[in-house]
């Protein structure tokens, strides 16, 4: 946040209902929280007269009922608890992630360090449009990611030794997107349906299907609300440093060419996102190709292949 900036202005302070109460906001990446950071924030609370303290669907921590009055000292103490100040209005607000591969047996990627990276790097930066970022370790969507106006979804494309393969159809049926089927005693993937959430890889009983390696997919321009839309897909890179190279070109190009008072959603034809790809290659972030990686058996009948995910 701009130092310049008043506290009235602050977007982590929201006024509620009763104009002469507040809710601060805090700064909570991946919703992660020390206990001592918790033992502090209920010292803080208790001792301001809050009755409680309300956990947001966007992995933050609300201060209600705030007497406007006693915001400066309250914001002191949050600061030094390590629980600071958050965000609300068209700037760069909480990072929310899932729990990746620290805990969850289906995530892809790792999320707490890119979650607080991203923190680091890009919270608070004032733009025309708000800026929500989220992460979700596989494609089952935990973080909401696709809702976001930029999105990371750790995916793991299947590879298959067509040698060693003995045909037991294990694959097959953990799929959930049907997406590989037994042909004359041959795995055949339909790309269409695949998600590339790595399950058929980590169930196969003789490890003969096998990744290249987790991958971080970017969609940009999701929207909640109302009317709700999934983001696009923007590039696929391999590790989460070309990620973080990925969203700040994102929100340079944000900076530059939106316009407030419309969602971001609503601004993709601005964006030029093949030149925003040009770009990015040409800052040799290099795109995975997603036919490179398919499963090697041939497509499965009628099905089409997908564009590739960065020119």
């Amino acid at each position: 946040m701009d130092p310049r900036r008043t506290l009235e202005s602050a977007g982590g302070i929201i006024t509620q209902r009763d104009p002469r109460r507040c809710i601060v906001r805090l700064r909570t990446p991946a919703g992660l929280l020390t206990p001592a950071q918790l033992e502090g924030l209920g010292r803080i609370a208790r001792r301001a007269g809050l009755p409680a303290v309300h956990l947001t669907t966007r992995q933050t921590i609300e201060l209600p009922d705030v007497d406007p009055e006693t915001i400066g000292p309250l914001l002191a103490k949050l600061a030094r608890n390590g629980t600071p100040l958050g965000a609300e209005r068209n700037e760069v607000v909480n990072v929310v992630a899932c729990p990746g591969t620290a805990t969850c047996r289906l995530a892809s990627i790792e999320t707490y360090a890119l979650a607080q990276e991203l923190d680091r790097r890009f919270f608070g930066i004032e733009l025309p449009v708000k800026m929500r970022i989220g992460i979700s370790g596989c494609p089952n969507m935990c973080a909401g990611e696709r809702l976001c106006e930029i999105g990371i979804t750790g995916i793991r494309r299947p590879l298959r030794d067509d040698g060693r393969c003995t045909g037991c159809g294990t694959c097959a049926n953990t799929c959930r997107e049907d997406a590989i089927v037994m042909v004359n005693g041959c795995l055949s993937l339909d790309e269409s349906r695949c998600v590339a959430c790595g399950m058929c890889v980590d169930y196969c009983p003789f490890a003969v299907l096998a990744d290249d390696g987790p991958q971080y997919r970017i969609t940009i321009g999701g929207r909640r609300g109302r009317h709700p839309v999934l983001g696009v897909d923007l590039a696929t890179v391999r590790t989460p440093e070309e990620a973080v190279a990925v969203v700040g070109a994102v929100l340079d190009r944000c900076y530059r060419r939106a316009y407030a008072g419309r969602h971001f959603a609503d601004q993709l034809d601005l964006m030029d996102l093949d030149g925003l790809r040009a770009d990015l290659a040409a800052r040799g972030i290099r795109a995975v190709e997603p036919d490179c990686l398919a499963l090697s058996s041939t497509r499965a009948a009628g099905s089409e292949g997908r564009e590739p995910d960065l020119a």
